[in-house]
């Protein structure tokens, strides 16, 4: 089978290429998966440059990248339900802890990983559910229901934080989002978002409090290093922040006792940790919201396998607004 793979860390135009190897087969419990269209997210990106490597050496002979795709079962391995040949699924965690990843004509994996395609949702889209979408969603919902309650996504232009805005909308909260630029402020409100705040503005907490008419219930965090002082102003006694990143502070002082005094839970999300029944809820939340058509994925570019190297390229450049995949032809 042909796959994009990489045999030594550095940029994509220098250690990505196309080649053939050997197609595998499905053990027990597991399936074959022909890949239609792999997402490429910035924890793939960052691997294949060596960011996440801690200095290590390369871990395996070579590396199929990315943990996102979608694509329809094959072959099935002992053990596995014969009414799932020819299934259209999503797959989620196909590159995490091993060398083989969804950038290639096939994967064989486990079956719970390989998640039935909803009607009326293309391969396109399913590609993009793993990482972004149950970040999302498990950042939404992670502790229940929202409705009723106010949920501020911070960085609602960003690809989680788009999918945030109209996941806690769907679901009943009042969404308060922060963006910046014209462009990305109008793009979120179309999201759904009852009002969006610029968050270069230097009275950010107080607008944000103004637009959420009081403090917030929750919050959905991007930059938690850089939004701590932000966000202890803001949550609400017994609120939550669910925080998936912090790039751009990653070693941050924490205000611990305004926020234990508003008895704040704080969870660091990585959504390939999440256990079976969080994730599944995650899931659920996911599919409903796509039934309900109150959920856009948007895809912004489609790379060929040939052009792997640039579809990397396209998302460390930081500037895109929606998906990036690659199509395995």
């Amino acid at each position: 089978m042909q796959a994009l793979l990489y045999r030594r860390f550095g940029p994509a135009d220098d250690v990505l290429s196309v080649e053939n190897i050997p197609t595998p087969e499905p053990g027990p419990g597991e399936v074959q998966v022909r890949i239609a269209f792999t997402g490429v997210n910035p924890s793939d990106v960052k691997l294949r440059a060596g960011a996440r490597a801690g200095g290590g050496a390369f871990p395996y002979d070579l590396i199929v990248p990315h943990s996102d795709g979608a694509g329809v079962i094959t072959a099935l391995g002992d053990g596995v339900d014969r009414s799932r040949l020819g299934q259209p699924v999503w797959v989620w965690n196909g590159q995490w802890r091993r060398a083989m990843g969804t950038c290639a004509e096939v994967i064989c994996l486990p079956q719970a990983q390989a998640i039935p395609l909803p009607e009326a949702v293309s391969l396109e889209v399913g590609a993009t559910l793993g990482i972004p979408g149950l970040t999302a969603a498990h950042a939404v919902f992670g502790d229940g229901d929202v409705a009723g309650k106010t949920v501020l996504v911070q960085g609602g232009a960003g690809t989680v934080g788009f999918l945030a805005v109209q996941l806690a909308r769907w679901g009943g909260a009042r969404v308060i989002a922060t963006a910046r630029g014209d462009a990305a402020l109008v793009r979120v409100q179309d999201a759904g978002a009852h009002a969006v705040v610029d968050f270069t503005r230097a009275d950010l907490a107080d607008a944000i409090l103004q637009a959420a008419g009081g403090p917030v219930d929750r919050i959905v965090e991007v930059e938690f290093g850089r939004n701590t002082a932000t966000s202890a102003q803001v949550i609400a006694e017994g609120g939550r922040i669910c925080a998936y990143g912090s790039a751009a502070l990653m070693e941050p002082a924490l205000p611990f006792y305004p926020l234990m005094f508003k008895s704040v839970t704080l969870e660091m999300a990585l959504v390939y940790l999440l256990p079976p029944e969080r994730r599944q809820v995650a899931i659920d939340r996911l599919h409903g919201a796509l039934a309900a058509g109150a959920l856009q994925s948007p895809v912004e570019a489609v790379f060929p396998l040939s052009e792997g190297a640039r579809a990397h390229e396209r998302v460390e450049a930081g500037t895109r607004q929606g998906a990036v995949l690659v199509r395995i032809d």
